[in-house]
């Protein structure tokens, strides 16, 4: 496949997608049902935003689609070529271009998209030079909303899974967190006093109070530890081996990530997909 490849080449055309007004519950179900990370949000057949499973975990109480929502997407056209789709994602540390044609939606792409493009333009370069330094291991027994927590806190999609022996064991994304996840409903009580400031009468302790009940509802990432649900044995690279080698690794396998380890199996580093984009935008 010649780098000169358009947009129009190979966009998702089927798009799923999320409307105004919904809900977090709706949204959550598309993401779960679906296996994706992420959906247009549609107004009177437009774009307005986009909805990501991040979005739902930084914000596990809201249940607006329109407070969730990151409003006006940056967008791309077909003619579009792959490499100013590359820029744009990295540039803009986003994983996904709604494509529109007279304002209209006929398609997306995604990193993802992109790295299934790479995988044929037999790049060479080693990937040791596009290692992301952002990477946060977990042990192999720590419980799922630590994990999910520290993930949130770092700004990483994925965290590499070390048993005690500081073996690599496995993987863990927000996908599995996500997808392990469910809707919580609470009924939580709030006090409010009674008295007026302005009664010089009214001991501050005697005041009278009423109790105000009310729902909450919020995703919750259930209390289990995350060798319960990570991906066991992950496909790995070395420092050394080629850009578009790892780029068929990932088209095959369809994850967005893969742990890097020296010849020990020791881990070194974990090799993004949006890390491999710099190549395409360097060649």
């Amino acid at each position: 496949m010649p780098k000169n490849t358009t947009i129009e080449e190979i966009m998702v055309r089927d798009v799923i997608c999320a409307s105004l007004p919904g809900s977090r519950d709706e949204v959550l179900k598309i993401l779960q049902d679906k296996h994706i990370s992420g959906v247009p949000v549609l107004k009177e057949n437009k774009v307005v935003g986009f909805v990501t499973r991040t979005n739902l975990l930084e914000k596990p109480e809201e249940e607006q689609l329109a407070l969730l929502m990151e409003r006006d997407p940056i967008i791309i056209t077909p003619d579009a070529d792959i490499t100013d789709a590359a820029r744009l994602l990295v540039d803009n540390e986003i994983r996904r271009l709604p494509v529109l044609e007279n304002d209209k939606l006929v398609g997306l792409v995604t990193i993802a998209d992109l790295i299934g493009s790479m995988a044929d333009l037999n790049i060479s370069d080693p990937i040791g030079q596009y290692l992301n330094n952002g990477v946060v291991p977990v042990w192999n027994e720590t419980p799922l909303p630590v994990v999910a927590r520290a993930m949130e806190l770092a700004h990483v999609k994925a965290a590499p899974v070390l048993d005690s022996n500081l073996d690599l064991v496995g993987i863990i994304s927000d996908r599995d967190i996500i997808g392990a996840s469910v809707i919580e409903d609470t009924v939580e009580m709030s006090d409010m006093s009674a008295g007026a400031d302005d009664d010089a009468w009214t001991w501050e302790s005697m005041r009278d109070t009423m109790s105000i009940y009310y729902s909450v509802s919020r995703i919750k990432v259930p209390n289990i530890i995350v060798k319960d649900i990570m991906v066991k044995s992950p496909i790995t690279a070395a420092s050394i081996s080629g850009v578009s080698d790892c780029a068929r690794k990932m088209k095959r396998s369809k994850f967005d990530q893969m742990p890097v380890v020296n010849a020990n199996q020791k881990l070194l580093g974990i090799l993004r997909d949006r890390d491999l984009l710099k190549a395409l935008i360097d060649h």
